[in-house]
């Protein structure tokens, strides 16, 4: 009989994002947003050639670019090869997008009606399906595992994130590829409503795996997935995350969280303003469906500078939300330590929690969902608990 593969933690990350390569890269670009000109678009081109732009949109080749380098990150594909080092049974995909082929959907229902379906590419026609970014990712790698895409609204990148790792921790792969991505596009401006440069052109990827495969084969883990929750509003949510109004270490936001008065939402329905807030899409764009994957990559990177414990900025940048900050001190802003500009380099002092709270979704549409962060297995303790075995578990 086999063990349970453990807690399930982050084995890789893998970003597509202009300005932000590593999840450090983009918790400075969340902690103080760029001014100025806007990045040039991310280069698909550069990662993933010219065999993978063939006959794929936009939105599938910066999945396609973010999956590869998770992969990479978690050392399933060598750095000159692309197809994956362990059986391709054993690793699953799941998606998240609402919106990124939108555009080949519009264009193609448009171009039926307006003339004939003869008039189709047939080489082209296959992105009009829905699942196809999870499908693309787990061809180009040899991926045979569980496939599933996920169109879910604004928690539906947080959703991927939890349906992974119940793959993993219920047996049916050892690892799973989680991927966020969305592009902007005329037929994607037009029904948001929003101009190019306020919407997400990129993609965020994750590996999540159990802990006693990522040990086997001698990877490193840089988060612990802790629970889940998905509730009708934030105050629920965040209530049983943290039972007992415990404080996380940080907490990422829903997009554009505007923080209420002092006192408004309740003792526990948020976390207390000591503690720092960050928005992702104070930097990036609205994320919609890329929202929950791209937070969880951010986290990765304060998770690591905590453990460093070294200050989240370089001298610069706006201050964690103290106690007596303002009604909208903690919206989209934030540092891990708050070392105030002109502050001398070197350590600071560590979050008493170093949990990393994570939360999107629309109190309005009656849909919050909720994640916590943690350090790995092996900075809380030498053995991480088995998780119950499963008939239907992975034996290769």
């Amino acid at each position: 009989m086999t063990q349970g593969p453990g807690e399930v933690v982050v084995t890789g990350v893998g970003l597509a994002l202009p300005g932000a390569d590593t999840p450090d890269a983009l918790l400075r670009r969340t902690a103080c947003p760029v001014t100025g000109p806007a990045a040039e678009p991310f280069d698909t081109a550069a990662r993933i050639g010219r065999r993978g732009h063939r006959y794929k949109d936009r939105a599938t080749r910066l999945a396609l670019c973010a999956a590869l380098d998770a992969l990479r990150n978690a050392r399933l594909i060598p750095s000159d090869g692309e197809e994956v080092t362990v059986p391709g049974d054993t690793v699953g995909v799941v998606a998240s997008s609402n919106l990124g082929n939108l555009d080949t959907a519009c264009l193609t229902a448009a171009a039926i009606a307006e003339r004939s379906a003869v008039d189709l590419s047939p080489m082209s026609l296959p992105n009009a399906s829905s699942n196809v970014i999870a499908s693309w990712v787990a061809i180009r790698h040899g991926l045979r595992g569980p496939n599933l895409m996920l169109c879910n609204g604004a928690t539906s990148g947080l959703d991927a994130v939890h349906w992974g790792a119940t793959l993993v921790a219920a047996g049916r792969v050892r690892r799973a590829v989680v991927i966020g991505v969305e592009t902007h596009n005329a037929v994607v401006e037009d029904l948001l409503g929003r101009p190019a440069d306020e919407l997400l052109d990129g993609a965020a990827a994750l590996v999540v795996e159990g802990a006693r495969w990522a040990e086997a084969r001698g990877a490193r883990a840089t988060a612990a997935l802790g629970p889940y929750e998905r509730r009708a509003g934030l105050g629920g949510c965040v209530e049983a995350l943290l039972p007992g109004g415990a404080a996380p270490g940080v907490w990422f936001t829903p997009e554009r969280y505007a923080e209420g008065p002092a006192g408004a939402d309740g003792p526990a329905a948020v976390p207390p303003r000591s503690v720092p807030r960050y928005d992702v899409t104070s930097a990036v764009g609205r994320a919609s469906g890329a929202l929950g994957v791209l937070q969880c990559a951010a986290a990765i990177g304060w998770l690591a500078r905590a453990e460093a414990g070294t200050d989240a900025e370089t001298g610069a940048g706006p201050q964690a939300a103290g106690p007596e900050a303002g009604p909208d001190a903690g919206a989209g802003s934030g540092t891990a330590f708050g070392a105030g500009p002109g502050a001398a380099p070197g350590p600071v002092p560590v979050p008493a929690s170093r949990q990393a709270l994570i939360t999107s979704g629309d109190d309005t549409a009656d849909a919050v969902a909720g994640l916590l962060l943690r350090p790995t297995p092996d900075r809380c303790h030498p053995h991480p608990p088995r998780a119950p075995l499963s008939a239907m578990e992975c034996s290769r």
